[in-house]
Protein backbone atom coordinates (compact mmCIF):
# COMPACT_ATOMS: atom_id res chain seq x y z
CA UNK A 1 0.00 0.00 0.00
CA UNK A 2 1.31 3.37 -1.03
CA UNK A 3 2.02 5.75 1.56
CA UNK A 4 0.87 9.06 0.06
CA UNK A 5 -1.91 9.52 -1.98
CA UNK A 6 -2.60 8.17 -5.21
CA UNK A 7 -1.18 10.01 -8.54
CA UNK A 8 -2.40 13.63 -9.17
CA UNK A 9 -4.14 13.75 -5.86
CA UNK A 10 -2.45 15.99 -3.14
CA UNK A 11 -2.43 15.95 0.97
CA UNK A 12 -2.77 19.44 3.35
CA UNK A 13 -0.10 20.19 5.24
CA UNK A 14 0.66 17.33 8.04
CA UNK A 15 -0.02 20.38 10.74
CA UNK A 16 -3.54 21.29 9.74
CA UNK A 17 -5.38 18.98 12.70
CA UNK A 18 -2.91 21.09 15.10
CA UNK A 19 -4.25 24.72 13.17
CA UNK A 20 -7.55 23.44 12.72
CA UNK A 21 -7.85 23.11 16.45
CA UNK A 22 -7.78 26.30 17.29
CA UNK A 23 -8.90 27.04 20.96
CA UNK A 24 -8.80 22.76 21.61
CA UNK A 25 -5.28 23.15 20.30
CA UNK A 26 -4.27 25.79 22.73
CA UNK A 27 -6.06 24.05 25.42
CA UNK A 28 -4.41 21.02 25.15
CA UNK A 29 -1.14 23.08 25.41
CA UNK A 30 -2.23 24.32 28.59
CA UNK A 31 -3.59 20.72 29.84
CA UNK A 32 0.76 19.19 29.17
CA UNK A 33 2.34 21.90 30.36
CA UNK A 34 2.37 20.74 34.03
CA UNK A 35 3.50 17.07 32.68
CA UNK A 36 6.49 19.07 30.73
CA UNK A 37 7.68 21.42 33.54
CA UNK A 38 7.51 17.94 35.74
CA UNK A 39 4.55 19.31 38.28
CA UNK A 40 2.31 16.60 37.09
CA UNK A 41 2.74 12.36 37.25
CA UNK A 42 1.57 10.56 34.36
CA UNK A 43 -0.45 8.40 36.62
CA UNK A 44 -1.90 11.42 37.76
CA UNK A 45 -3.14 13.28 34.23
CA UNK A 46 -4.33 9.87 32.86
CA UNK A 47 -7.65 10.71 31.97
CA UNK A 48 -6.31 14.01 30.55
CA UNK A 49 -4.11 11.88 28.42
CA UNK A 50 -6.86 10.17 27.14
CA UNK A 51 -9.09 13.13 26.15
CA UNK A 52 -6.06 14.17 24.21
CA UNK A 53 -4.60 10.98 22.26
CA UNK A 54 -8.29 10.66 21.27
CA UNK A 55 -8.33 14.12 19.76
CA UNK A 56 -5.02 13.70 17.98
CA UNK A 57 -6.17 10.44 16.50
CA UNK A 58 -9.50 12.46 15.13
CA UNK A 59 -7.08 15.09 13.37
CA UNK A 60 -4.77 12.43 12.20
CA UNK A 61 -7.36 10.15 10.63
CA UNK A 62 -9.25 13.68 9.14
CA UNK A 63 -5.83 14.78 7.42
CA UNK A 64 -5.17 10.85 5.91
CA UNK A 65 -8.55 11.05 4.69
CA UNK A 66 -8.86 14.46 2.74
CA UNK A 67 -7.09 14.52 -0.64
CA UNK A 68 -7.51 17.49 -3.05
CA UNK A 69 -6.84 17.83 -7.12
CA UNK A 70 -7.32 20.47 -9.38
CA UNK A 71 -9.35 18.26 -12.38
CA UNK A 72 -9.87 20.02 -15.69
CA UNK A 73 -11.75 23.09 -14.90
CA UNK A 74 -12.73 21.97 -11.69
CA UNK A 75 -11.12 22.18 -8.12
CA UNK A 76 -11.92 18.41 -6.38
CA UNK A 77 -12.11 17.86 -2.53
CA UNK A 78 -12.73 14.67 -1.64
CA UNK A 79 -12.75 13.79 2.22
CA UNK A 80 -14.68 11.19 5.14
CA UNK A 81 -13.50 8.09 6.47
CA UNK A 82 -17.49 6.61 6.98
CA UNK A 83 -19.37 9.03 5.05
CA UNK A 84 -16.92 9.90 1.98
CA UNK A 85 -17.69 13.16 0.44
CA UNK A 86 -16.44 13.96 -2.90
CA UNK A 87 -16.99 17.87 -3.99
CA UNK A 88 -16.46 19.81 -6.93
CA UNK A 89 -15.93 23.73 -7.15
CA UNK A 90 -16.27 24.94 -11.08
CA UNK A 91 -13.49 27.50 -11.31
CA UNK A 92 -15.41 29.54 -14.10
CA UNK A 93 -17.52 30.50 -11.08
CA UNK A 94 -14.98 31.95 -8.61
CA UNK A 95 -15.90 35.24 -7.00
CA UNK A 96 -12.94 35.70 -5.16
CA UNK A 97 -9.98 33.52 -3.62
CA UNK A 98 -8.46 34.46 -0.02
CA UNK A 99 -5.40 33.70 1.90
CA UNK A 100 -5.98 33.65 5.70
CA UNK A 101 -3.39 33.14 8.19
CA UNK A 102 -4.96 32.84 11.97
CA UNK A 103 -2.41 33.28 14.73
CA UNK A 104 -1.52 29.38 14.84
CA UNK A 105 -0.94 29.25 11.31
CA UNK A 106 1.10 31.87 11.26
CA UNK A 107 3.38 30.02 13.90
CA UNK A 108 3.44 27.09 11.89
CA UNK A 109 4.09 29.00 8.76
CA UNK A 110 1.04 27.48 6.87
CA UNK A 111 -2.07 29.35 5.10
CA UNK A 112 -5.70 28.25 4.59
CA UNK A 113 -6.86 29.17 1.05
CA UNK A 114 -10.20 29.99 0.41
CA UNK A 115 -12.04 30.11 -3.32
CA UNK A 116 -15.93 31.90 -2.99
CA UNK A 117 -18.17 30.77 -5.98
CA UNK A 118 -21.04 32.39 -7.25
CA UNK A 119 -24.17 30.14 -8.22
CA UNK A 120 -27.20 29.10 -6.41
CA UNK A 121 -25.28 27.60 -3.31
CA UNK A 122 -22.70 30.21 -3.24
CA UNK A 123 -20.29 27.80 -2.13
CA UNK A 124 -16.82 28.22 -0.50
CA UNK A 125 -13.44 25.84 -1.12
CA UNK A 126 -11.31 25.53 1.39
CA UNK A 127 -7.88 24.39 1.71
CA UNK A 128 -7.01 24.36 5.50
CA UNK A 129 -3.94 23.79 5.56
CA UNK A 130 -1.00 24.05 3.08
CA UNK A 131 2.56 25.28 3.25
CA UNK A 132 2.86 29.13 3.41
CA UNK A 133 5.54 29.02 0.70
CA UNK A 134 3.00 27.06 -1.82
CA UNK A 135 -0.24 28.86 -1.24
CA UNK A 136 0.81 32.10 -3.59
CA UNK A 137 1.42 30.16 -6.36
CA UNK A 138 -0.91 28.11 -5.80
CA UNK A 139 -3.44 30.91 -5.70
CA UNK A 140 -1.76 32.39 -8.72
CA UNK A 141 -2.41 29.13 -10.54
CA UNK A 142 -6.20 28.92 -9.52
CA UNK A 143 -6.57 32.20 -10.98
CA UNK A 144 -5.10 31.78 -14.35
CA UNK A 145 -7.09 28.59 -14.25
CA UNK A 146 -10.29 30.43 -13.68
CA UNK A 147 -9.55 32.74 -16.03
CA UNK A 148 -9.35 30.55 -18.69
CA UNK A 149 -12.30 28.39 -17.67
CA UNK A 150 -14.34 31.65 -17.99
CA UNK A 151 -13.49 32.45 -21.30
CA UNK A 152 -13.78 28.80 -22.42
CA UNK A 153 -10.14 28.70 -23.54
CA UNK A 154 -6.85 27.08 -22.50
CA UNK A 155 -4.11 29.23 -21.45
CA UNK A 156 -0.81 29.36 -22.56
CA UNK A 157 1.71 27.42 -20.72
CA UNK A 158 3.74 30.71 -19.64
CA UNK A 159 0.59 32.61 -18.22
CA UNK A 160 -0.60 29.78 -16.31
CA UNK A 161 3.15 29.61 -14.72
CA UNK A 162 3.60 33.50 -14.69
CA UNK A 163 0.58 35.26 -14.44
CA UNK A 164 0.77 39.44 -14.36
CA UNK A 165 3.00 40.21 -11.18
CA UNK A 166 2.91 44.21 -11.67
CA UNK A 167 0.91 45.48 -8.93
CA UNK A 168 -0.08 48.91 -8.41
CA UNK A 169 -1.09 50.20 -4.88
CA UNK A 170 -4.27 52.02 -4.64
CA UNK A 171 -4.51 52.89 -0.76
CA UNK A 172 -3.09 51.62 2.44
CA UNK A 173 -4.61 52.36 5.67
CA UNK A 174 -3.08 54.20 8.46
CA UNK A 175 -3.67 52.85 12.08
CA UNK A 176 -4.30 56.20 13.79
CA UNK A 177 -7.68 57.53 11.42
CA UNK A 178 -8.46 53.66 11.88
CA UNK A 179 -8.26 53.33 15.68
CA UNK A 180 -10.00 57.13 15.49
CA UNK A 181 -12.68 56.15 13.19
CA UNK A 182 -13.80 52.71 15.24
CA UNK A 183 -14.49 55.17 18.66
CA UNK A 184 -16.03 57.55 16.86
CA UNK A 185 -18.34 55.38 14.88
CA UNK A 186 -19.23 52.75 18.34
CA UNK A 187 -18.91 55.79 20.73
CA UNK A 188 -21.55 54.79 22.38
CA UNK A 189 -20.48 51.13 23.10
CA UNK A 190 -16.70 52.21 23.74
CA UNK A 191 -18.05 54.56 26.01
CA UNK A 192 -20.01 51.92 27.68
CA UNK A 193 -17.08 49.60 28.31
CA UNK A 194 -14.83 52.85 29.73
CA UNK A 195 -17.81 53.34 32.00
CA UNK A 196 -17.52 49.86 33.31
CA UNK A 197 -13.77 50.01 34.07
CA UNK A 198 -13.76 53.39 35.97
CA UNK A 199 -16.59 51.61 37.75
CA UNK A 200 -14.88 48.26 38.43
CA UNK A 201 -11.90 50.55 40.05
CA UNK A 202 -14.28 52.88 42.42
CA UNK A 203 -16.68 50.05 43.40
CA UNK A 204 -15.99 46.46 41.98
CA UNK A 205 -18.69 45.25 43.83
CA UNK A 206 -21.50 47.11 42.19
CA UNK A 207 -20.19 46.29 38.41
CA UNK A 208 -20.04 42.75 39.41
CA UNK A 209 -23.49 42.49 40.68
CA UNK A 210 -24.24 44.73 37.42
CA UNK A 211 -22.55 42.25 35.64
CA UNK A 212 -23.41 39.29 36.86
CA UNK A 213 -24.63 36.43 34.07
CA UNK A 214 -26.19 37.63 30.82
CA UNK A 215 -24.27 41.49 31.60
CA UNK A 216 -20.38 39.48 31.57
CA UNK A 217 -21.43 37.88 27.99
CA UNK A 218 -22.75 41.14 26.29
CA UNK A 219 -19.55 43.16 27.14
CA UNK A 220 -17.54 40.21 26.00
CA UNK A 221 -19.40 39.76 22.96
CA UNK A 222 -18.88 43.51 22.49
CA UNK A 223 -15.39 43.98 22.93
CA UNK A 224 -15.20 40.99 20.67
CA UNK A 225 -16.87 42.72 18.00
CA UNK A 226 -14.16 45.60 18.32
CA UNK A 227 -11.24 43.85 18.61
CA UNK A 228 -12.25 41.67 15.56
CA UNK A 229 -13.25 44.88 13.39
CA UNK A 230 -9.86 46.34 14.21
CA UNK A 231 -7.94 43.13 13.35
CA UNK A 232 -9.57 42.84 10.47
CA UNK A 233 -8.73 46.14 8.85
CA UNK A 234 -5.26 46.90 10.45
CA UNK A 235 -3.27 48.04 8.08
CA UNK A 236 -5.56 47.14 4.99
CA UNK A 237 -3.43 47.27 1.61
CA UNK A 238 -5.51 47.17 -1.89
CA UNK A 239 -3.48 47.06 -4.82
CA UNK A 240 -4.37 46.07 -8.29
CA UNK A 241 -2.64 43.84 -10.71
CA UNK A 242 -3.94 42.20 -13.63
CA UNK A 243 -6.00 39.48 -12.38
CA UNK A 244 -8.07 41.50 -9.88
CA UNK A 245 -7.73 43.54 -6.33
CA UNK A 246 -5.83 42.43 -3.96
CA UNK A 247 -6.24 43.32 -0.28
CA UNK A 248 -3.64 42.42 2.60
CA UNK A 249 -4.54 43.04 5.86
CA UNK A 250 -4.74 41.80 9.68
CA UNK A 251 -3.01 42.18 12.82
CA UNK A 252 -3.03 38.87 14.42
CA UNK A 253 -4.71 37.11 11.66
CA UNK A 254 -3.71 38.16 8.07
CA UNK A 255 -6.20 37.74 5.24
CA UNK A 256 -5.13 38.29 1.69
CA UNK A 257 -7.77 38.00 -1.15
CA UNK A 258 -7.89 38.26 -4.56
CA UNK A 259 -11.57 40.04 -6.15
CA UNK A 260 -11.38 38.85 -9.63
CA UNK A 261 -12.88 41.70 -11.88
CA UNK A 262 -16.05 41.71 -13.10
CA UNK A 263 -17.22 39.78 -9.83
CA UNK A 264 -18.12 43.23 -7.86
CA UNK A 265 -21.66 43.14 -8.31
CA UNK A 266 -22.28 46.95 -6.03
CA UNK A 267 -19.82 49.38 -4.30
CA UNK A 268 -21.25 51.30 -1.56
CA UNK A 269 -19.53 54.50 -0.05
CA UNK A 270 -20.45 55.28 3.66
CA UNK A 271 -20.34 58.58 5.24
CA UNK A 272 -21.15 58.19 9.24
CA UNK A 273 -22.30 61.77 10.68
CA UNK A 274 -19.45 61.80 12.94
CA UNK A 275 -16.94 61.31 10.26
CA UNK A 276 -18.68 64.04 7.86
CA UNK A 277 -17.00 66.84 9.72
CA UNK A 278 -13.23 65.22 9.12
CA UNK A 279 -13.82 64.55 5.29
CA UNK A 280 -14.07 60.53 6.37
CA UNK A 281 -16.00 57.96 4.65
CA UNK A 282 -15.63 54.31 4.05
CA UNK A 283 -15.91 52.25 0.43
CA UNK A 284 -17.32 48.64 0.58
CA UNK A 285 -18.29 46.17 -2.40
CA UNK A 286 -20.66 43.49 -2.65
CA UNK A 287 -19.68 39.91 -4.01
CA UNK A 288 -21.90 37.49 -4.72
CA UNK A 289 -22.64 34.52 -3.43
CA UNK A 290 -23.62 32.83 0.22
CA UNK A 291 -20.22 33.86 2.93
CA UNK A 292 -21.36 32.53 5.80
CA UNK A 293 -19.78 29.20 6.47
CA UNK A 294 -19.12 26.87 8.70
CA UNK A 295 -15.64 27.52 9.75
CA UNK A 296 -15.02 30.76 9.05
CA UNK A 297 -14.44 33.32 11.41
CA UNK A 298 -16.32 36.65 11.77
CA UNK A 299 -13.82 38.43 9.52
CA UNK A 300 -14.32 36.26 6.59
CA UNK A 301 -18.17 35.97 7.02
CA UNK A 302 -19.72 39.46 5.91
CA UNK A 303 -20.59 39.79 1.88
CA UNK A 304 -19.22 43.60 1.76
CA UNK A 305 -15.42 43.58 1.64
CA UNK A 306 -14.02 46.89 3.05
CA UNK A 307 -11.61 48.33 0.53
CA UNK A 308 -11.26 51.32 2.74
CA UNK A 309 -12.14 51.29 6.51
CA UNK A 310 -10.98 55.56 6.75
CA UNK A 311 -10.07 57.74 4.37
CA UNK A 312 -10.52 61.17 2.52
CA UNK A 313 -13.48 61.30 0.34
CA UNK A 314 -11.20 62.34 -2.64
CA UNK A 315 -9.26 59.34 -2.10
CA UNK A 316 -12.49 56.92 -2.33
CA UNK A 317 -13.74 58.65 -5.11
CA UNK A 318 -10.50 57.60 -7.21
CA UNK A 319 -11.26 54.06 -6.29
CA UNK A 320 -14.60 54.46 -7.50
CA UNK A 321 -13.60 55.72 -10.54
CA UNK A 322 -11.58 52.78 -10.83
CA UNK A 323 -14.54 50.62 -9.49
CA UNK A 324 -16.77 52.12 -11.67
CA UNK A 325 -15.26 54.35 -14.74
CA UNK A 326 -18.37 55.28 -16.28
CA UNK A 327 -19.78 56.61 -13.29
CA UNK A 328 -23.09 58.96 -12.99
CA UNK A 329 -21.99 63.09 -12.46
CA UNK A 330 -25.49 64.38 -12.47
CA UNK A 331 -27.77 63.47 -9.45
CA UNK A 332 -31.53 64.20 -9.40
CA UNK A 333 -33.52 65.95 -6.53
CA UNK A 334 -36.30 64.17 -5.01
CA UNK A 335 -39.54 66.20 -4.93
CA UNK A 336 -40.43 69.11 -2.30
CA UNK A 337 -42.99 66.97 -0.90
CA UNK A 338 -41.07 64.02 0.21
CA UNK A 339 -39.95 66.48 2.82
CA UNK A 340 -43.28 66.10 4.25
CA UNK A 341 -42.64 61.93 4.88
CA UNK A 342 -38.90 62.00 5.32
CA UNK A 343 -37.94 65.45 6.53
CA UNK A 344 -34.10 64.40 7.68
CA UNK A 345 -33.46 62.04 4.65
CA UNK A 346 -34.94 64.32 2.57
CA UNK A 347 -31.81 66.31 1.22
CA UNK A 348 -29.43 63.13 0.90
CA UNK A 349 -32.12 61.29 -1.58
CA UNK A 350 -31.17 61.45 -5.43
CA UNK A 351 -30.57 59.20 -8.10
CA UNK A 352 -28.69 59.41 -11.49
CA UNK A 353 -27.28 56.77 -14.13
CA UNK A 354 -25.86 56.67 -17.36
CA UNK A 355 -25.82 53.73 -20.12
CA UNK A 356 -24.56 50.95 -17.83
CA UNK A 357 -24.03 52.32 -14.04
CA UNK A 358 -27.07 53.24 -11.65
CA UNK A 359 -26.12 55.47 -8.56
CA UNK A 360 -28.50 55.86 -5.34
CA UNK A 361 -28.08 57.88 -2.33
CA UNK A 362 -30.06 57.45 1.05
CA UNK A 363 -29.18 57.95 4.95
CA UNK A 364 -30.10 60.36 7.91
CA UNK A 365 -26.79 59.40 10.09
CA UNK A 366 -25.50 57.15 7.50
CA UNK A 367 -25.34 58.79 4.19
CA UNK A 368 -24.77 56.41 1.63
CA UNK A 369 -23.96 56.25 -2.19
CA UNK A 370 -24.20 52.88 -3.81
CA UNK A 371 -23.39 52.29 -7.74
CA UNK A 372 -24.94 49.76 -9.10
CA UNK A 373 -23.63 47.87 -12.79
CA UNK A 374 -26.56 47.83 -15.20
CA UNK A 375 -25.19 43.98 -16.33
CA UNK A 376 -25.67 42.83 -12.49
CA UNK A 377 -28.94 43.25 -11.52
CA UNK A 378 -31.41 40.12 -10.88
CA UNK A 379 -34.41 42.25 -10.31
CA UNK A 380 -36.28 45.70 -9.98
CA UNK A 381 -39.58 45.99 -8.20
CA UNK A 382 -41.96 49.03 -7.71
CA UNK A 383 -42.60 49.90 -4.39
CA UNK A 384 -45.25 52.15 -3.18
CA UNK A 385 -46.59 52.36 0.59
CA UNK A 386 -49.64 53.79 2.27
CA UNK A 387 -48.03 57.64 2.82
CA UNK A 388 -46.10 57.43 -0.46
CA UNK A 389 -49.54 56.91 -2.54
CA UNK A 390 -50.86 59.96 -0.32
CA UNK A 391 -47.99 61.56 -1.49
CA UNK A 392 -48.03 60.41 -4.92
CA UNK A 393 -44.61 59.10 -4.04
CA UNK A 394 -43.21 55.48 -5.32
CA UNK A 395 -39.44 53.92 -4.65
CA UNK A 396 -37.60 51.45 -7.24
CA UNK A 397 -35.53 49.07 -5.77
CA UNK A 398 -32.67 47.74 -8.00
CA UNK A 399 -31.69 44.23 -6.43
CA UNK A 400 -28.10 42.38 -7.19
CA UNK A 401 -26.63 38.67 -6.63
CA UNK A 402 -25.13 40.20 -3.42
CA UNK A 403 -27.25 40.59 -0.44
CA UNK A 404 -25.66 43.66 1.06
CA UNK A 405 -25.61 46.32 -1.15
CA UNK A 406 -29.20 47.89 -2.76
CA UNK A 407 -29.72 51.27 -4.87
CA UNK A 408 -33.03 52.47 -4.55
CA UNK A 409 -34.65 55.30 -5.38
CA UNK A 410 -36.73 56.52 -2.70
CA UNK A 411 -39.39 58.45 -2.43
CA UNK A 412 -39.93 59.31 -6.22
CA UNK A 413 -42.65 61.26 -7.82
CA UNK A 414 -45.15 58.58 -8.81
CA UNK A 415 -44.84 58.87 -12.67
CA UNK A 416 -40.98 59.35 -12.39
CA UNK A 417 -40.94 55.79 -10.57
CA UNK A 418 -42.90 54.20 -13.17
CA UNK A 419 -40.90 55.61 -16.13
CA UNK A 420 -37.59 54.57 -14.09
CA UNK A 421 -38.63 51.32 -13.52
CA UNK A 422 -39.01 50.54 -17.69
CA UNK A 423 -35.81 52.92 -18.64
CA UNK A 424 -33.62 50.26 -15.91
CA UNK A 425 -35.48 47.19 -16.73
CA UNK A 426 -34.35 47.93 -20.58
CA UNK A 427 -31.10 49.10 -19.42
CA UNK A 428 -30.68 46.40 -17.25
CA UNK A 429 -31.41 43.88 -20.39
CA UNK A 430 -29.13 45.30 -22.45
CA UNK A 431 -26.03 44.95 -20.17
CA UNK A 432 -26.79 41.44 -19.94
CA UNK A 433 -26.77 40.65 -23.86
CA UNK A 434 -24.09 43.05 -24.67
CA UNK A 435 -21.15 40.44 -23.22
CA UNK A 436 -22.71 37.62 -25.12
CA UNK A 437 -22.90 39.83 -28.63
CA UNK A 438 -18.87 40.72 -27.48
Amino acid sequence: MSAGPPEGWQRLHPLSPVVRGGRATIAIAFLLAPIAFGRDTFSNATPQLVIITVLALGGFVSWLVTRWRIEDDDLRIETGLLRRQSLRFPLAQVQAIDVVRPGLARMFRVAELRLRLAGASGSTARLAYVAEHEVEPLRDELLALARGARLGEELPADEEAAPASEEEILTAVATGPLVAAIILESGWLIAILAGLVVGFVVSPGTVSGVLGGSGFVWLLSMATFLWRRFNQQYRLTVAERADGLHLRGGLVALTAEVIRPGRVQAVRLVEPVLWRPLGWCRLEVDIAGRQKKKGEGEAQRGQLRTLLPVGKRAVAIELVDRLVPDRPRELSPPPRRVFWKSPFRYRALGWGRTETYVVTTSGRLRRATCWVPFEKVQSLRHVQGPVQRRLRLASVHVDTAGRAVHATLRDRDASEASGALAELTNLARAARRRPALT
